[in-house]
């Protein structure tokens, strides 16, 4: 691992490509670019994606000269995350969503990490919870496993984008965020990424996750529809086990339950029979 690191230095090369997507966050997004300049560890590069802001975000760029800024029409945030990690050079990939903050030693831990686990691909860090100015506590089923952990993925996302750091090289291997995805691209990504890879938890809180405002993609409505299809994605592929394959359909019937009958609810009972009969496609 150390002569890894010397190659990228004699390169002039960054270990870690820091990544930050936002859109229209110009109230938020200067906490966030301050807690990566404010990182003890400081072999890295900073990418912000601007993602076709209309607010003041442009102004706040122009006081950071020493972060690479892209810009490019609103395409969403996993076509920002891709964009900047296809400018990026580092051999570490670390995103960070423009809401969100890290503790000045999160990169220097996670490069740790990787240096005394050369096998290791992915980790991410604890994370500490702040609601509308409040921290709150997870509840049991959000609590971080570590290790293989692709069936315990299944039913809700457990892998954050902010406390997340991984090779190029499976990042590529995955193929990025699907970027025809509104939501849940994360969880989509995580899909794919550890049902291959064990993903190791770093248990300390370096991560700030901020939640609550109204812009938020996890407060977009139907969320399970997203998830349905990133079910069926990953079914699709060919490249699960036996017992992966079965927690997926098992995961798919349950959420396809769910999401239809919420449907029949709203009187969309033609959505509602293709949801009710999707899953039997796998069995």
């Amino acid at each position: 691992m150390l002569k890894v690191f010397l190659v990228h230095q004699e390169r002039n090369m960054p270990l870690v490509s820091v990544i930050i997507p936002t859109f229209n966050r110009g109230w938020i997004l200067k906490e966030a670019i301050d807690s990566v300049l404010s990182q003890t560890f400081t072999d890295y590069e900073l990418i912000v994606v601007d993602d076709g802001s209309t607010d003041n975000t442009p102004d706040i760029l122009k006081s950071y000269p020493q972060t690479k800024l892209i810009r490019q029409e609103n395409r969403g945030v996993s076509a920002a995350r891709n964009k900047g990690v296809k400018a990026s050079a580092g051999k570490y990939l670390a995103f960070l969503d423009s809401d969100d903050l890290w503790l000045p030693g999160k990169l220097e831990k996670q490069v740790n990490f990787f240096n005394k686990n050369p096998d290791a691909n992915i980790c991410q860090t604890e994370e500490i919870w702040i609601r509308n100015g409040t921290r709150v506590n997870p509840k049991k089923k959000h609590l971080k496993p570590s290790g293989t952990i692709f069936e315990k993925c299944l039913g809700l996302c457990l892998v954050s984008p902010s406390a997340v750091m991984m090779t190029r090289e499976v990042f590529d291997e995955a193929g990025g965020f699907d970027e025809t995805l509104p939501a849940c691209e994360d969880y989509d990504l995580w899909l794919r990424l550890t049902c291959k890879y064990p993903v190791y938890l770093i248990e300390e809180p370096l991560t700030i996750k901020r939640g609550g405002h109204k812009d938020q993609l996890s407060k977009m409505p139907c969320l399970d529809k997203f998830r349905i299809k990133s079910l069926e994605k990953i079914l699709k592929r060919g490249n699960l086990n036996p017992q992966q394959y079965e927690a997926a359909v098992k995961a798919l019937e349950e959420k396809c339950r769910i999401y239809a009958s919420g449907c029949e609810k709203r009187g969309r009972y033609t959505e509602a029979r293709y949801y009710r009969h999707l899953p039997i496609k796998f069995q």
